[in-house]
């Protein structure tokens, strides 16, 4: 069977004899019989076999610290195998240790020799390994990555792809149904001599073998779980991404991720091979997988470096040209900076930025450099992600002025500010751009006609408005008179009425606060698009447990002032917000043009209008030609009246509404501060609806009557409310009242709302507003443009 796995292992999964142990449970409860592995040199053995090259080339003496890397090889082999076994193993490590002091003991080593000492690391690992396998029954050979790999030298050494793969493929026909156990960071030229693949060679040549073999997935296991969206060893909530494209990956490498090596990706570029990086102390727990294309939306990943070397340029050739062949010779900074045509600042880790300036000096001829400056006291902080646009405006926010301005490329925002701000806007970045994304849950209570269309209001807009908020807003609750559905993953909006239907009959205020206290989210907004007195009654409860209030229903803001008052204070007391245009204007802006005034400087001395759709449409139709009764009833059959049309010839909606926005504007009143008087007369308020309509023809004489006293008068009648408090005295009224043809009451599209506002600065002229006051899809939108403000004030205050 072709091997379709390769597992690689680093060091610090190596690093002790239960790391081994767990290594070879790892293999056999997450692999198959033909998985190849990759191995590193167990713990720090590398960099050891590198210490003792430095004593021997000082003159000091080496012999005592190679026998502590020999006794720390013969433990592993002694706590790992059975007697047999290990009496082998301990013949070939002492066959290596005389190879290792015939290096060590030369006076001078060729480049081979001293790649040949080095290399003994990842030989133990392999070779103990395998013995380990296969004393649990588990048929295993180790590889010695030098008769796979064939590379040509250089400062790199440079892959021989084909040859490489056709010795790789006939090494797989010999070892069919076997698992080979091959070393890392190793591979040789075309004379046998050993190579070394560079820093994080081990990780490069997983992905290669992996991509040589035609595997399908090469799993790195190391000391993490994965990557995350931060360093978790400075983000405390930083979290795990389950997925990344590659492009992503590679850029993140590229600006100093330390689970990720750009080198490491390369081989996987050509090829269908995905990259997952996993924990070997952990195996159980989720990981990171890397492909093509990730498999999830994009999360954006927040990394730094704490020093990097900023690199000034005067040139007079051209610097996009520069930059190019910046990237030919592999040489690509980590952003770059054009300041005019003919000054350009590069950034770069301290490993490139003497390579860099080198190749720069010698290229002043053909790009015209003049000068050429470092500095080396700033540090790197970046986002990544395939969305990094979007995050460019709140990236940009949180910069100092010391901080240089955002490079922004298709998956990366940079800047570099001065190092000791490194920690302190990496953490900003985490926090703002890439930390948890806030969850505001809404609860729908109200599910008729305008619940209806906000959701699909709703379903339209979420996502741009998620965008803007970068949160996520979520539905997570629908409630009507008789049931509600609340549901934590959310409610979709393709079968939504179809699962309100289903939902259960009946509920109860302690069973609702009770769901809706269980929800995950950050914030929890109510949006009462409701005309029920009990919803409202149970506001202070609501905002007791924290959760924010659209009212499209009037009664709350309309209530008791005492009652008012309290929930007024409730908020004040608490984080709180509770926003109620749609209650008075349904869409239009009033109570935005009030609080804007207010906020100005500006004091209102005066509110009227025609805030009732309904008469607004019966008086403008209302001319005498027909008795005003019957045009009532013709309002009832087109659907302009309420059920019963008492309830808007009362006048007593129009009341609440300016009851509303005077207490908007300051105004203590209680409802029956504001005189009213009634289209209904007071014989048919109290009788049935069957009772009223029959004696609906009781309306028409004082209507008549009113009629011609206005055109007497040259006037037209209109039903107004009317707040005035200049002069000190206040002056609170709605009822039918003439007016100039010319007024802005006299000439309406039947069925609007106008609101007349006189302030300091609007006093000749005053401030009209007007449009339709009713209607589902308005109302709908003012709830949902109430919702959205609410959103940016919590999320403005993080």
């Amino acid at each position: 069977m072709a091997p379709c796995h390769l597992h690689k292992f680093g060091g610090s999964s190596l690093a002790d004899a239960d790391c081994y142990r767990r290594v070879a449970h790892i293999l056999l409860t997450h692999g198959h019989s033909s998985d190849l592995v990759v191995v590193s040199a167990a713990g720090k053995t590398t960099n050891f076999l590198y210490k003792l090259l430095s004593l021997s080339d000082a003159g000091q003496l080496w012999q005592e610290e190679l026998q502590v890397l020999i006794s720390y090889q013969q433990t592993l082999i002694e706590q790992l195998l059975s007697s047999d076994t290990a009496r082998v193993l301990r013949e070939r490590l002492s066959t290596d240790k005389a190879q290792l002091v015939s290096l060590l003991s030369l006076e001078q080593r060729n480049v081979y020799q001293v790649n040949q000492t080095v290399s003994f690391g990842e030989r133990w690992s392999a070779r103990l390994l395998a013995a380990l396998l296969r004393e649990q029954g588990v048929a295993a050979s180790h590889v010695d990555a030098t008769s796979l790999l064939i590379a040509d030298e250089g400062a790199v050494p440079r892959i021989r792809h084909e040859e490489s793969r056709n010795r790789i493929k006939a090494c797989l026909a010999n070892h069919a149904n076997e698992r080979l156990v091959i070393t890392g960071f190793i591979c040789a030229n075309e004379h046998g001599d050993t190579l070394l693949l560079g820093r994080n060679g081990s990780d490069f040549s997983a992905t290669l073998i992996a991509a040589l073999a035609d595997i399908d997935r090469c799993t790195i296991w190391t000391d993490v779980e994965g990557v995350f969206n931060a360093d978790p060893n400075k983000i405390n909530d930083a979290t795990l991404l389950s997925s990344m494209s590659l492009l992503e990956a590679d850029r993140l490498a590229r600006l100093g991720s330390p689970v990720l090596h750009s080198r490491t990706l390369q081989p996987l570029f050509d090829v269908d091979v995905s990259l997952a990086v996993r924990s070997s102390y952990a195996s159980h727990t989720d990981f990171t997988l890397i492909a093509r294309e990730s498999t999830s939306a994009s999360a954006p990943v927040v990394t730094s470096l704490p020093e990097v070397v900023l690199l000034s340029l005067q040139l007079a050739g051209s610097a996009d040209e520069l930059l190019a062949e910046l990237n030919n010779q592999g040489l690509t900074a980590l952003a770059s900076w054009k300041q005019g045509p003919t000054h350009l600042s590069l950034a770069y880790t301290h490993e490139l930025a003497e390579q860099v300036s080198s190749w720069l000096a010698g290229q002043t001829d053909n790009f015209a450099i003049s000068s050429l400056t470092q500095s080396r006291d700033y540090g790197l902080v970046a986002l990544v992600s395939s969305g990094a646009h979007l995050y460019r405006r709140s990236f940009a926010r949180l910069l100092s002025r010391d901080a240089l301005p955002v490079y922004q490329d298709g998956l990366s925002l940079v800047t570099l500010v001065p190092s000791p701000q490194v920690n302190l806007l990496t953490q900003k970045v985490h926090r703002r751009c890439a930390g948890p994304r806030k969850r505001i849950g809404v609860v729908l209570l109200g599910a008729g006609n305008i619940g209806q269309a906000w959701i699909d209001l709703f379903r339209r807009s979420v996502k741009q408005l998620n965008t803007e908020l970068e949160a996520r807003v979520e539905l997570l609750g629908l409630v009507s008179s008789r049931k509600a559905l609340i549901r934590e993953e959310g409610i979709g909006f393709d079968n939504w009425q179809q699962d309100f239907d289903n939902a259960g009959e009946s509920w109860s205020y302690p069973q609702l606060f009770e769901q809706l206290a269980a929800l995950k989210c950050d914030e929890l907004v109510t949006l009462d698009i409701s005309a029920s007195a009990s919803l409202t009654l149970h506001y202070p409860e609501f905002f007791a447990r924290g959760i924010h209030m659209v009212s499209a229903n009037k009664l709350a803001g309309s209530g008791p002032l005492a009652f008012y008052r309290d929930l007024k204070r409730q908020l004040g007391f608490r984080r709180l917000y509770w926003r109620y245009n749609a209650s008075c204007g349904a869409g239009l802006p009033v109570q935005h043009a009030l609080n804007d005034l207010h906020n100005s400087g500006d004091r209102v001395e005066a509110i009227g209008g025609i805030f009732s759709g309904t008469l607004c449409w019966l008086f403008e139709q209302y001319d005498g030609s027909k008795p005003f009764g019957e045009l009532v009833l013709e309002a009832r059959a087109l659907g302009i009246t309420e059920p019963d049309p008492r309830d808007d010839l009362s006048g007593r909606d129009m009341q609440r509404k300016l009851l509303i926005l005077a207490r908007e504007i300051g105004l203590e009143l209680e409802l029956e501060d504001i005189a009213l008087v009634s289209l209904v007369p007071e014989a048919l308020a109290q009788v049935s609806l069957e009772e009223f309509l029959s004696r609906i023809d009781e309306l028409n004489e004082p209507l008549a009557e009113a009629l011609a006293d206005a055109r007497a008068q040259d006037k037209v009648i209109r039903y107004v409310a009317q707040l005035d408090k200049q002069g000190g005295k206040l002056k609170a009224r709605v009822a039918l009242e003439q007016v100039e043809p010319d007024h802005p009451y006299a000439n309406l599209t039947p069925g609007d709302n106008v609101f007349v506002i006189r302030s300091g600065f609007y006093q000749n002229n005053p401030l009209i507003i007007r449009g339709p006051g009713a209607g589902r899809e308005v109302t709908a939108a003012a709830v949902q443009s109430d919702l959205a403000h609410i959103c940016r004030d919590l999320l403005q205050e993080q």
